[in-house]
């Protein structure tokens, strides 16, 4: 009896490491020789790849000798300094080009049509690989940006009542007190003598003061303390994803893995005390509800589907919200105020449109629509210095897609930030700071997508895109704003394009 018990167990133990092995084998060199072969048959080439680095290295050092030189001028034709192995290769080897994140394929797509094709009919079947998973299992977890198939159905539908209708019409208040109390701290500075401010320092700590009130109602404080622990767990992740090309990396007991659990360790903490609060409060029948702010509805939604709660994807939403909804708004902001501050034709254009249509009073929701110069602005802003510069998803089945065959564990890698310069699409001025052309609503479908396209679209945009135009609204009329001579034209990408130095600009305050 006792033999056959250890032989079974020995049975098992080999056929577990058989299959681990082949698995091994499979990710790291069986499925990527397929996939190669199935491009190659089609016309699509690239970069050779190194074994488990793929073309890592090559983007590192392209990437690496763009960003070490400062720009001289302000130049917004950045996509070779940005995405300089994109300009590289696709003039190497064409618009289709297939390179190799570690192991992951992914291949350049630029074609537009093919683009909203894609992103309009595959969303069931493609999404977030293993590799952009796992890189933010430790920021951003099972939130919504990061889950695929029915679970990103499921969330999408929990989530997307929180940014719609009178539920979206709630936060504005938050948004108009939160400005104030920053336009008076930069008058407050003018007072003292000082007439020059980073701007991006100052809409960062707004829209982390705006994002913490509305994702957290009372416990906005709370919120602003995981606004910083996030911050840096963000940087900590990005830094730990470029190893994810080794085997068993994510384990490995290396200081940045150290500190990410420490940091998620810390972040988890407050948001469990922020949401066992409300849960006591509801319990002891203090209130009826969670609350009304975003995470009252993640729990009033959950606990309407499921009946109880799934604190850590409660958690992984929240951390998901914090950062969709505070970085890249504070970003965009950023980046039109500079470039408002370097087009003082345009400020003025746009002040005088403000001051006419809302004389004097605070944005209201039926006059942000009648502000279509400032729309102009925004969107000239999101094309040229897009939240996203690409979007990388991977398919989970053979799909035909035009002219191509997609094998399933291929990522289709959209550059968005190429597309919005490009002069084939947008004419020679591609690189310039042109509002005029949104000023027509007719588009070539897929060349402007700074929120993506199709079913997965950004379910926050029309939050980001409300944000803006109060805050930009607000300060555009009380102040006006030249770029300082101290401002260093250095965009560089941490997941997001972010200005190296800081946008520094002269403020001047408006007579009333």
């Amino acid at each position: 009896m006792a033999m056959v018990i250890v032989t079974s167990i020995l049975v098992i133990f080999v056929t577990l490491v058989l299959k681990v092995g082949y698995d091994t084998i499979s990710c790291y060199w069986l499925t990527p020789m397929r996939i190669r072969k199935t491009m190659e048959k089609q016309g699509v080439n690239g970069p050779k790849p190194s074994f488990l680095i793929g073309n890592i290295r090559e983007v590192a050092s392209l990437v690496s000798t763009a960003v070490s030189q400062d720009m001289k001028t302000i130049s917004h034709d950045i996509v070779a300094r940005i995405m300089p192995h994109f300009v590289v290769w696709s003039n190497q080897y064409g618009k289709r080009f297939l390179y190799w994140n570690g192991t992951e394929p992914r291949l350049c797509l630029t074609d537009t049509a093919l683009i909203k094709e894609f992103l309009s009919k595959y969303n069931s079947i493609s999404g977030k690989s293993w590799q952009q998973q796992q890189g933010n299992k430790h920021f951003i977890g099972k939130g919504l940006l990061m889950v695929n198939g029915k679970d990103w159905h499921h969330q999408r539908h929990m989530v997307a009542p929180a940014f719609m209708g009178e539920r979206l019409k709630g936060y504005a208040a938050h948004m108009v007190e939160c400005t104030k109390d920053m336009l008076q701290s930069l008058q407050n500075s003018l007072e003292s003598g000082e007439s020059e401010v980073d701007i991006g320092e100052c809409l960062t700590e707004l829209t982390a003061d705006i994002i913490s009130r509305t994702e957290f109602g009372t416990s906005y404080k709370k919120g602003k303390q995981i606004f910083f622990l996030l911050t840096q767990l963000q940087s900590r992740c990005a830094q730990a994803t470029r190893h994810l090309f080794l085997p068993g990396s994510r384990f490995f007991p290396s200081k940045y893995n150290r500190e990410i659990k420490s940091l998620k360790k810390e972040v988890e903490k407050l948001l469990m005390e922020i949401i066992k609060g409300r849960e006591e409060c509801v319990e002891k029948g203090r209130n009826n509800s969670y609350g009304n702010d975003l995470l009252c509805i993640l729990l009033d939604e959950m606990k309407k589907e499921s009946g109880n709660l799934n604190l850590q994807l409660v958690m992984d939403e929240c951390k998901t919200f914090f950062f969709a909804g505070h970085e890249t708004t504070a970003l965009l902001l950023t980046w039109t105020v500079m470039l408002l501050a370097t087009n003082p034709h345009w400020q003025n254009k746009v002040r005088a449109q403000v001051k006419e249509i809302l004389k004097g009073e605070t944005p209201s929701l039926d006059k942000l629509s009648k502000l279509t110069l400032l729309h102009m602005v925004i969107n000239e802003s999101m094309r040229l210095y897009p939240p996203a510069t690409v979007f990388p998803r991977m398919v989970f089945k053979d799909i035909e897609l035009g002219d191509l065959h997609i094998p399933k564990g291929l990522s289709i890698w959209i550059p968005v930030l190429a597309i919005h310069h490009s002069k084939e699409l947008w004419g020679e001025d591609a690189n310039e700071f042109n509002p005029e052309r949104f000023a027509s609503k007719s588009f070539i479908p897929g060349r402007f997508i700074p929120f993506g396209s199709g079913p997965r679209n950004c379910v926050g945009q029309s939050f980001a895109m409300m944000e803006a135009k109060i805050i930009l609204a607000m300060l555009i009329s009380q102040f006006s704003f030249t770029i300082s001579q101290s401002y260093k034209h250095a965009p560089v990408v941490v997941l997001t394009i972010k200005p190296k130095y800081g946008v520094q600009v002269c403020l001047k305050h408006l007579d009333p």
